[in-house]
């Protein structure tokens, strides 16, 4: 199995270098592949200068500017599909995902999901030094999915996720509309409607020590909205 950890970064030069060394000691064999939307902060240069130590395994997509999340994501998939990767890992570069869960979520692969979800609720609430109101947002966000959606996933919104290539060679990329964090859910909703199986591993989730969180209102409220519209939107798959 050809395994790829997609990690979009903006502002993160206090964490990718420390990321890229403790993925690559990973058993399994985890590439990287990093879409950068034109950090200030040398974020880029980094990733180049450590792309030197392990060019075959270090990849780079550098992006003019900020153009969400999603964007970088589906920009990702597209590569990986490209360069024939069976698992593709969605995962944050600030360490609050343990990369040592990449394992986790792989085996939940092997094991026969489709989709493999790093889920801080599937076992109660599993979140370390989050202030309490982003505690509730994010926990009351996925019941507000499961209640519009039905979906049967406890995190939905959660952005630790394994995908089979299949599912996403089956998704229709150009048809993704949110690019926040939104995109999290519309792509699960979107796997799910199609008939692909989820699968939840419960993670312990721990906010980032080092750089700056990059919520807004702005991303809660294309969330909030768009997924009012899911359960109305006619989905189908690519050919």
């Amino acid at each position: 199995m050809k395994r790829l950890v997609i990690i979009p970064t903006y502002n993160e030069r206090e964490n990718v270098a420390r990321m890229i060394a403790k993925v690559l000691s990973l058993d399994g064999g985890f590439d990287m592949l990093f879409v950068d939307d034109g950090s200030p902060d040398g974020t880029a240069e980094i990733i180049e200068r450590e792309r030197v130590k392990a060019p075959e395994r270090i990849h780079l997509i550098r992006r003019s500017g900020k153009l969400g999340l999603g964007t970088a994501y589906i920009a990702g998939f597209r590569w990986a599909l490209g360069h024939d990767y069976d698992y593709i890992f969605e995962m944050d570069c600030d360490f609050s995902h343990n990369p040592d869960d990449l394992k986790r979520l792989s085996d939940c692969l092997d094991a026969g999901a489709d989709v493999a979800v790093g889920s801080r609720y599937v076992r109660g609430v599993n979140v370390v030094n989050w202030p309490l109101s982003r505690l509730l947002m994010s926990y009351f966000a996925s019941r507000y999915v499961h209640l519009i959606t039905r979906m049967p996933v406890y995190d939905a919104t959660a952005g630790f996720v394994g995908y089979r290539r299949d599912v996403l060679e089956k998704i229709d990329l150009d048809m993704v509309r949110m690019v926040g964090y939104g995109f999290q859910i519309e792509m699960k909703y979107t796997a799910w409607r199609l008939g692909f199986r989820i699968s939840e591993v419960s993670i312990i989730f721990v906010d980032r020590e080092a750089g700056t969180s990059k919520m807004s209102s702005g991303i809660f409220g294309e969330a909030f909205f768009g997924v009012l519209a899911l359960p109305f939107r006619i989905i189908s798959g690519r050919k």
